[in-house]
């Protein structure tokens, strides 16, 4: 049949060798063809080889510092993020979230330095707030929120049952003087100056009890009660309650039965309780203040823009409905509007009790400072002298108020006085020239402690104090002698400090220099026996930038006010400021 005809041994059903050499070909070829592409995928993988880029190859590295109580579920969430393959701008982001304390981070940034994170999760907005307005700490850049849990009273069964939980309903003030009435309650709660569940629920009591009678008063008793059973932590907050429901434990006067935190760290301690260790929730009825989660940006101008846009990807991603989950599974509110009433009952709520009420208004500012101030001043015992400007200027009038500079003045004084304990010792100077002979000065009630009589004398001194007639303004004479007695008399382990208010610039041409007065100062001051002058600057009269100079030959701080109504929250403000000052030395 020509060439292209088979062969006959080649026919129909006949044998064909050439297919078995076919199949061993495409065997071996199959073979070697797996073989080299898994000594390739093998050399991809320890990095001999590379055939294009990987997201991985140029992974974004973020730090992210959070909240030990809210770092769990953000590990959870880097961790989700990481597998899932969440990316930003085509590049894979490696995560990594330490738990450190907002306190603690804060302090690092205020005093200018770094924390090793290109994000910083705070529990409360109240650390960023302090960081934004200090000029000289590191910038922080706030972008969102990660969460929010409520501040609350938690109490053990036996004493929440002894208040009528659930169905009796208190308001801060009510529960706080529950506790000072009964002494077998023992409240509990952390440093507000470390901790913002602390500071926030004080500073709750402290509006509630401006409004009543002997309000100030009551608070102060309570914060000096609570500063004896006062924690570092949150979380050390929780290690005071009794260890079992044995009498033993439960009797034990140095175990709490009551104690102030967020709803979420009373949900993760119930988690984890042995039965008749968990806890019972108060959410008191004028409002519970919020822990809000602030997510930031730390030193944004340090960070590079593939920092910046997969910091701003993983808050994005924390928004995502299956992470909203996961925050709320570590008890966390992921809505202002929602109590999710699973989370309520696990955290040991339960009605009439107002869980799902909105939160209440945030704080004033100056209400927080007020609030740390007093509390600053309670915790440590105050050796205070006050030096008030009597000259014929403190008869000038307040915009406004229809009453004089002193007037008001007065006024402001014994609002701070009643800040103070019978521990505090507190003392009155006023001056303005030739008062005693030829000093300017005069002591109306010397440096002692408080106590009833010597408060008593303070009230009725401070309400006797007047301008004098055509009296000029002694302030550098003043200062040295008032400084001299103030640094003479140091008493050890309290806050020692001398407190001045002048409406005026020093007016008395015999006394001594502004220079050699400075000098005089430098030598008194001792960094072992610190006394910082806090030096006020009462009205448009008074110059500010000479009180910074002279209180800061000191250590201390010169401060202004245009309104004498606000010596109160000033001094306390300056001595909270002082007193960071003194620990930092």
């Amino acid at each position: 049949m020509g060439r292209h005809s088979l062969p006959d041994q080649y026919g129909a059903g006949g044998s064909d060798p050439r297919p078995r050499i076919r199949r061993r070909a495409v065997a071996l070829a199959t073979a070697l063809v797996l073989t080299v592409a898994g000594g390739v995928a093998a050399a991809v993988r320890s990095g001999l080889l590379s055939f294009g880029s990987s997201c991985r190859d140029h992974a974004v590295r973020l730090t992210v510092a959070a909240s030990p109580d809210v770092a769990p579920a953000l590990t959870v969430a880097a961790k989700q993020a990481e597998e899932g393959g969440l990316t930003s701008d085509g590049q894979c982001l490696e995560i990594g979230v330490t738990a450190r304390e907002s306190s603690e981070v804060a302090e690092t940034l205020a005093a200018g330095k770094h924390p090793d994170a290109q994000v910083w999760v705070a529990d409360s907005d109240l650390w960023v707030q302090r960081i934004t307005a200090d000029r000289k700490a590191t910038r922080v850049t706030p972008v969102g929120n990660v969460a929010s849990t409520p501040v609350a009273v938690a109490m053990v069964p036996a004493a929440a049952k002894s208040l009528g939980w659930p169905k009796k309903t208190y308001s801060w003030l009510e529960l706080a003087g529950a506790t000072l009435r009964d002494g077998s309650l023992r409240l509990g709660a952390a440093d507000p100056a470390r901790s913002a569940t602390g500071l926030l629920a004080l500073t709750q009591i402290g509006a509630a009890a401006a409004g009543v009678k002997d309000g100030d008063t009551q608070a102060a008793a309570l914060m000096k009660a609570l500063s004896q059973r006062a924690s570092d932590t949150d979380a050390r907050v929780l290690d005071t309650l009794p260890r079992d429901a044995s009498g033993a434990e439960q009797g034990n006067p140095r175990r709490n039965r009551a104690v102030v935190v967020t709803e979420q760290a009373s949900f993760t301690h119930n988690a984890s309780a042995d039965a008749g260790t968990g806890l019972d929730l108060f959410y008191p009825k004028d409002g519970s203040p919020r822990l809000d989660y602030p997510y930031t940006l730390v030193d944004k101008t340090r960070l590079s823009t593939d920092e910046s846009r997969a910091a701003i990807r993983f808050m994005t991603f924390l928004r995502r409905p299956e992470q909203q989950k996961l925050l709320q599974k570590h008890g966390f509110r992921t809505s202002d509007y929602d109590a999710p009433q699973t989370l309520v009952t696990a955290a040991g709520g339960s009605g009439p009790q107002p869980f799902a009420e909105p939160a209440a208004r945030p704080a004033s500012d100056t209400a927080v400072e007020e609030t740390l101030g007093t509390w600053t001043i309670t915790v440590q015992s105050a050796r205070l002298t006050t030096v008030v400007d009597a000259s014929s200027s403190m008869s000038e009038p307040v915009p406004g108020t229809g009453r004089s500079r002193m007037d008001v003045t007065k006024s402001s004084l014994l609002q701070a006085l009643a800040t103070f304990t019978p521990q505090d010792e507190i003392g009155l100077w006023e001056f303005s020239t030739k008062l005693d002979g030829d000093k300017d000065y005069r002591v109306l009630v010397p440096t002692e402690r408080l106590g009833d009589t010597q408060r008593d004398r303070l009230s009725a001194a401070f309400g006797d104090l007047s301008p004098v007639p055509d009296g000029a303004t002694g302030l550098y004479d003043t200062t040295l002698a008032a400084y001299r007695q103030a640094t003479a008399s140091y008493v050890k382990g309290k806050f020692n400090a001398l407190v001045i208010l002048t409406d005026g610039v020093n007016q008395d041409p015999g006394s001594i220099s502004r220079t050699a007065l400075l000098t005089e100062l430098r030598k008194l001051a001792s960094p072992e026996r610190p006394v910082p002058l806090i030096m006020i600057a009462v009205g448009p009269d008074a110059d500010r930038e000479e009180a910074a100079q002279i209180a800061g030959a000191t250590g201390g701080s010169g401060q202004s006010v245009t309104d004498p109504s606000q010596i109160h929250t000033v001094i306390l403000k300056a001595i909270v400021a002082a007193g960071t000052q003194g620990n930092e030395d």
